[in-house]
């Protein structure tokens, strides 16, 4: 059974998504290509009609898309999507450039600019690309300009085998203070089971809390794409935690974008966990980050870190896993090795090893110098 205390089905919770002013927009492979992975241009029509009518209602739209190996596959003439890593490399180089022209086109019919913007996960490791990212994007969106969103296929082989787009359009929606993410996929939503395959699926129209239970619906659920509902839970999880709504619809659905705006029922709501939003270096640490090490901690250092709003100091650490530098992103852990917070570490692993569980006013006669009197300072660290 649904754990109720999670999903809603019945009575969806009132949430103002018109008051949304800047909206993410994740396309998938389905929405754009036809049954055979070729682009198919009049789905791209559509898309672009769609997006154009949302600006003319004063939203700022940013595009997330998938679809460069499918333009890729149609121009080489490939009788089926590749499966080596290399081939489909050189399938969305030739692709990409195919799948902006299309857009271009549909877009330039009703006068709209375009920018191409390739992204890795690697552009939002590193603090001051992250940064960039952000202001690149909020300039072409105060320009007018529509910013159009792909990973960068060519390189990301990672990204490739996963079909991460939908933890990708949850990154830039953090990234930019989205008001929603709406993941456009070929099924109407999260269901209790999957709909192309059981007459008894139920549509989940709110979800306020990832379950396992949830998760598991997600695990033996269809694939779209590469990536299936699995990867837009885990994009869930990301716009949960920094307050921003996700809507799951079916992209081929009429005037879909506009109906979920005006507040139309439709698709699973994922609701927010929080309303109080996040400055930029949060963001950061919790989501784009990627934790070098762990800290295990204390009882008395975690209740003075949660309840108290503590910086971590050296007297509550017990133990340093892995390696990791001064400035690293590093996990920190209760004692019963459950992560509970990120933050940025001030000190190395091997030096935390020497001070850990002493006193702060001993960190310089042990090490020689302080640079700081706390490992983690609070202004750097997230709790999860």
């Amino acid at each position: 059974m649904i754990d109720e205390a999670a999903v809603k089905s019945t009575e969806r919770e009132v949430v103002d998504l018109s008051k949304a002013k800047r909206i993410v927009i994740k396309v998938g492979t389905s929405n754009l290509t036809d049954k055979n992975y070729r682009l198919e241009p009049l789905k791209v029509e559509k898309l672009a009609k769609d997006i154009v009518e949302l600006k003319r209602h004063g939203k700022e739209v940013i595009l997330v898309t998938s679809g460069a190996i499918g333009a890729g596959i149609g121009k080489l003439d490939l009788k089926r999507r590749p499966r080596d890593i290399k081939v489909l490399q050189a399938t969305a180089a030739v692709g990409q450039n195919i799948l902006m022209s299309t857009y271009d086109r549909y877009f330039d019919n009703y006068d709209q600019i375009i920018a191409q913007v390739l992204l890795t996960h690697e552009a939002f490791f590193n603090r001051q690309r992250y940064l960039n990212l952000r202001n690149t994007l909020i300039t072409l969106l105060k320009s007018g300009i529509i910013p159009i969103i792909n990973e960068n296929d060519t390189v990301a082989v990672d990204e490739i085998k996963l079909g991460d787009n939908d933890n990708l359009s949850a990154l830039v929606a953090s990234n930019l203070d989205a008001g929603l993410l709406i993941i456009l996929s070929d099924v109407d939503g999260l269901f209790t089971s999957n709909p192309k395959r059981s007459k008894k699926a139920e549509l989940i129209s709110v979800v306020d809390e990832i379950t396992p239970e949830i998760e598991r619906i997600a695990e033996t659920g269809g694939k779209t794409g590469v990536g299936g509902m699995k990867t837009k839970i885990q994009a869930a999880k990301v716009t949960m935690k920094a307050g921003i709504p996700l809507i799951i619809a079916n992209g081929s659905e009429e005037n879909i974008l506009i109906r979920i705006i005006e507040g139309e029922r439709v698709g699973t709501l994922f609701m927010p966990k929080t309303t109080r939003k996040m400055n930029g270096k949060e963001h950061w640490i919790l989501f784009a980050s990627s934790s070098k090490g762990m800290i295990k901690v204390d009882d008395g250092a975690k209740t003075a870190l949660i309840k108290n709003s503590s910086s971590l100091l050296p007297s509550g650490i017990i133990a340093v896993e892995k390696e990791f530098r001064s400035g690293d992103t590093v996990s920190i852990l209760d004692t019963e090795g459950v992560e509970f917070a990120k933050g940025i570490s001030n000190y190395s692993s091997s030096d935390i090893e020497k001070i850990k569980g002493m006193q702060s006013k001993d960190i310089e006669h042990i090490l020689g110098r302080k640079d700081y009197a706390e490992i983690v300072y609070r202004g750097n660290l997230v709790l999860l």
